[in-house]
C-alpha cells in the first residue's frame, strides 16, 4: 500500500500486533488503532518503504520524487560531488528493486579491474619475526617470554575499508525480501568476489575511507552503498518479525541540502558561510549566543534560536539569512505567516535586511516587504524533480540574487 506524504486521511489497513509493532518501529508512520485488527496508517513527516512479511507500505515524497532525485539529495550534503548516475529507475514505487539493481550496476563498474588493494597495519603476535617487533608491547604483555613475538608490519590487502562498506551494502539489500530473482543472483554474484574481506556487523559504525586517485573507481558505488546502509535496514525487530526499511526524515534531508548547496554557491564570495548560527532574539547585547556576556543565564536573552544559513563579511557581520523549508506553512506559498514571522524575527536579531525562504516546490520568486520594518523576505522555490544540474543551478542563481540585494543596504560597521 502507498500512501502520500501530505496524505491527510491516511489509509486503513488490517495488521496483526506484530506487524503493527513492527511498522510503528521504524516510524515511517504513525500507526494508530481503529479496531481488532484495523489501523490507520498516517505519514508523519518520513518518506521511504518498509517491507515485511507480505506486506509493503511507502510514503512518497510530496512532489512524487524518484528515487534518483532522493538519493542525490541525500548523497550531495555529504558530497557536494556525488552523482546519482549510476541509479537505473526513476520509479519511486519500486524503491526495492531500483536501489538493490543500482547498487548492483555501481559496484560491477567499480570492480572493472578487480577488487581494490592497499596496504594496512598490522598488530599480532607470531612465532617468527614480520615488520617490526613491538618491543613495548612485548614487555608489556610477555615479559621474560621469546615467543609468540608483538610485531606490527604493513599488508598489502583487499579486506580494507571501501571493499567493506561494499559488501556490507550488498548484503543489506540480499537482506530484502522479494527483491527480483535476477537481481538477487546479480548481487550473490557480487558477494562471492569480495572473498578475503570482513564482513561488518549489524549495528557496528562503518569503517572510514578518504577519496584518492586510487579509490576514484570506487566513489560512486561506495556513495550509493553509505547513502543505503546509512537509511537502510534489515533486520529482525523486537517483535521478532523480519524486516527491511528504508527510511529518510524529509525535511532534514532538505536542509542539509539546500545547506552544502548554498555553501557550495557562495565558496567564491568575500566572507563566510555560517549554518545553524546561533542568536538571540532577546536581550540587550549583541546578536551571538554568548555575545552579552550572559548568554542563557541573562533573563532577557533566553530566546535562542538557530539560523540554517547566514552569510557574513570578512567583518563577521551578518549579511543575508536563508531558511530551507520543505513545507511552508502555507503550501501555496502564498499566507505563508508562520514562516514570515520566523524570517523577521532573525532579521530583527541580526540586524540583517533580507531573508531567503527557500523551499521545495515550483513557480517564480515571491518578494515582500514587511510593513514598518526595513526588512524583506524572498520566497525562492526549488523544483526537486528537475536534474542534479538544474536543481544546483537554481541554488546558485538564489545565491548570486541575494548577494546582489544585500549590497547596496550592507552595513559599514558592526552595530554597537
Amino acid at each position: 500500500m502507498s500512501l502520500g506524504e501530505l496524505d491527510a486521511e491516511g489509509v486503513e489497513a488490517v495488521l496483526g500486533a506484530d506487524q503493527a509493532a513492527a511498522l510503528a518501529e521504524t516510524k515511517l508512520v504513525d500507526v494508530r488503532r481503529l479496531g481488532a485488527d484495523t489501523y490507520c496508517l498516517l505519514p508523519n513527516g518520513r518518506v521511504g518503504a518498509v517491507r515485511f512479511e507480505d506486506l509493503q507500505v511507502e510514503v512518497t515524497p510530496k512532489e512524487k520524487l524518484g528515487v534518483a532525485h532522493l538519493i542525490f539529495l541525500l548523497g550531495y550534503a555529504k558530497d557536494p560531488g556525488f552523482r546519482p548516475d549510476g541509479v537505473t529507475s526513476e520509479t519511486y514505487g519500486d524503491l526495492w528493486p531500483a536501489m538493490a539493481n543500482s547498487l548492483g550496476a555501481a559496484v560491477e563498474r567499480a570492480l572493472v579491474r578487480g577488487l581494490l588493494q592497499a596496504y594496512r597495519t598490522e598488530q599480532e603476535a607470531l612465532l617468527t619475526v614480520r615488520g617490526r617487533i613491538v618491543f613495548d608491547e612485548q614487555l608489556r604483555r610477555r615479559p621474560g617470554a621469546v615467543v609468540p613475538i608483538e610485531v606490527r608490519y604493513d599488508d598489502y590487502s583487499v579486506d580494507i575499508a571501501e571493499n567493506q562498506v561494499l559488501l556490507a551494502a550488498i548484503h543489506l539489500m540480499l537482506g530484502v525480501p522479494r527483491v527480483p530473482a535476477e537481481v538477487r543472483r546479480r548481487l550473490l554474484h557480487l558477494a562471492a568476489r569480495f572473498e578475503g574481506v570482513t564482513r561488518l556487523l549489524p549495528g557496528r559504525g562503518l569503517p572510514r575511507w578518504h577519496p584518492s586517485r586510487l579509490n576514484e573507481r570506487y566513489h560512486d558505488a561506495l556513495g550509493l552503498a553509505e547513502i543505503l546502509l546509512r537509511h537502510g535496514s534489515a533486520r529482525a525487530t523486537s517483535t521478532g518479525v523480519e524486516m527491511s526499511a528504508f527510511v529518510v526524515v524529509m525535511w532534514k534531508v532538505f536542509e542539509d541540502f539546500v545547506t552544502t548547496a548554498l555553501k557550495e554557491a557562495l565558496r567564491d564570495v568575500p566572507g563566510r558561510v555560517q549554518p545553524q548560527l546561533s542568536a538571540y532574539l532577546t536581550g540587550d547585547g549583541d546578536w551571538a549566543s554568548g555575545m552579552s556576556g550572559k548568554g542563557a543565564d541573562d533573563p532577557h536573552g533566553d530566546v535562542a534560536m538557530n539560523v540554517d544559513v547566514v552569510h557574513l563579511d570578512d567583518a563577521g557581520i551578518p549579511r543575508v539569512v536563508f531558511d530551507a523549508k520543505y513545507k511552508l506553512a502555507s503550501v501555496t506559498g502564498e499566507y505563508a505567516n508562520a514562516d514570515h514571522y520566523q524570517m523577521l524575527a532573525y532579521c530583527t536579531a541580526l540586524r540583517v535586511p533580507i531573508a531567503w525562504l527557500v523551499y521545495a516546490g515550483g513557480g517564480a520568486d515571491i518578494r515582500r516587504s514587511v510593513k514598518h520594518a526595513d526588512v524583506e523576505v524572498v520566497a525562492a522555490p526549488i523544483d526537486l524533480r528537475q536534474s542534479p544540474e538544474r536543481v544546483l543551478g537554481r541554488i546558485a542563481e538564489i545565491a548570486r540574487s541575494a548577494m546582489v540585494m544585500a549590497e547596496p543596504r550592507l552595513p559599514t560597521a558592526r552595530p554597537s
